[in-house]
């Protein structure tokens, strides 16, 4: 490039990127409020150097307190408990998943028609997704009780909505070109659908289900605390008497068993989307 033309471009840049006074003004506004809200924030929470400091401080002790990490004489609810969390994770996914398909289908608009069905149906998604996973299962826990039974129904009905909004957004983008060649070929509309998009869908339902699982892993482990079953329950206790040993050991435990769920989940994923193999 010629030393002409860099120097038009040198000049152009800034008047390319210039601000107008007004959206100058919008961003200083918008720059100031958002300054104005943080500060505000800061107030509200009474966060300061001195409770930072001080949190910090008792941070590090909790820490020191940890190490060694040590399974303590009760080891076996320790196991129990993983493997109780990690099967409330594969039964609600399961459950949330297999539910999942046919409201999919419903929320589709390349395969429901009918718009007030859908969009009412799509809201009831939002609404169910609104609700954090630790609230229903403190609504669970309230009607069956104890247990691993309340964190499965939680698992359930949180993920039953947000599977089947991607279960429909993953319908509204599959290739039409097929349901309409199984149509042109004399095939209903249930036979469109049948062979035409869940082919196509089925390996992405199954990876996000995949992917599902991993997340519900962690997640049952912090509905214990209140009291919906799982690893959740032996953390609560043991930091109620200050066990931060084995606190410690829990916590290594359940990051290997999220890993080793993780890379599983990864390898038939890859495989399911026809990536290379790990």
């Amino acid at each position: 490039m010629s030393g002409a033309r860099i120097d038009h471009w040198k000049a152009a840049l800034p008047e390319a990127f210039a601000l107008s006074p007004r959206r100058r003004a919008w961003r200083l506004a918008g720059g100031a409020l958002f300054l104005l809200w943080f500060v505000w924030a800061l107030w509200l929470f009474d966060i300061t150097p001195q409770r930072l400091w001080n949190g910090l401080s008792g941070l590090f002790v909790i820490i020191r307190l940890m190490i060694p990490p040590s399974p303590g004489e009760l080891w076996q609810d320790i196991l129990q408990g993983i493997a109780e969390s990690v099967a409330m994770a594969f039964l609600g996914t399961v459950l949330a998943a297999t539910f999942a398909i046919p409201l999919g289908f419903l929320g589709a608009r390349n395969v429901v028609t009918a718009t007030l069905l859908r969009f009412s149906l799509r809201r009831v998604f939002d609404g169910m997704r609104g609700v954090d996973q630790l609230i229903w299962a403190l609504a669970f826990v309230r009607a069956v009780g104890l247990g691993p039974l309340a964190g499965v129904l939680a698992l359930f009905v949180s993920d039953l909505a947000t599977l089947s909004k991607l279960y429909a957004e993953a319908i509204e983008n599959a290739d039409r070109r097929q349901a309409e060649g199984v149509v042109a070929a004399g095939g209903s509309r249930l036979m469109a659908v049948r062979f035409g998009i869940l082919p196509q869908v089925l390996p992405v339902m199954l990876a996000q289900a995949l992917y599902f699982f991993e997340s519900n892993t962690r997640s049952a482990s912090i509905l214990g605390v209140v009291g919906a079953g799982g690893i959740g329950l032996q953390i609560a206790e043991r930091i109620k008497v200050r066990h931060w040993d084995e606190v410690a050991f829990i916590i290594i435990l359940m990051v290997v068993t999220v890993a080793v769920i993780d890379w599983i989940g990864g390898r038939i994923r890859r495989r399911l989307i026809g990536g290379r193999g790990a």
